[in-house]
């Protein structure tokens, strides 16, 4: 089930290029990280597409910069903070 991103606690959409080839072993890790609800694997600019909650932004930026950016064969990431958020549908 998807998560309920605007509302509860701050949330950012994280856009992460891997080095070839390794997309998967990236993707099994982001699944162990704390904060990370959701990661899809994609085709296009982005290997790698995850979205974070945490309690504050300071925690957002904590898991990003030292558990995600950390994380063997990531080669960058580029972030969005949710400011608001609707479901459609």
């Amino acid at each position: 089930m998807p998560i309920d991103i605007g509302g509860r606690m701050p949330a950012a959409i994280v856009l992460i290029n891997t080095e070839i080839g390794s997309e998967s072993e990236v993707f099994n890790s982001l699944k162990a990280v704390e904060g990370v609800k959701e990661v899809f694997e994609t085709y296009g600019m982005y290997d790698i597409v995850v979205i974070i909650e945490a309690p504050s932004h300071d925690a957002i930026r904590d898991i990003i910069i030292n558990r995600i950016r950390k994380i063997p064969h990531v080669k960058s990431t580029t972030t969005m903070i949710v400011v608001e958020h609707s479901r459609v549908g």
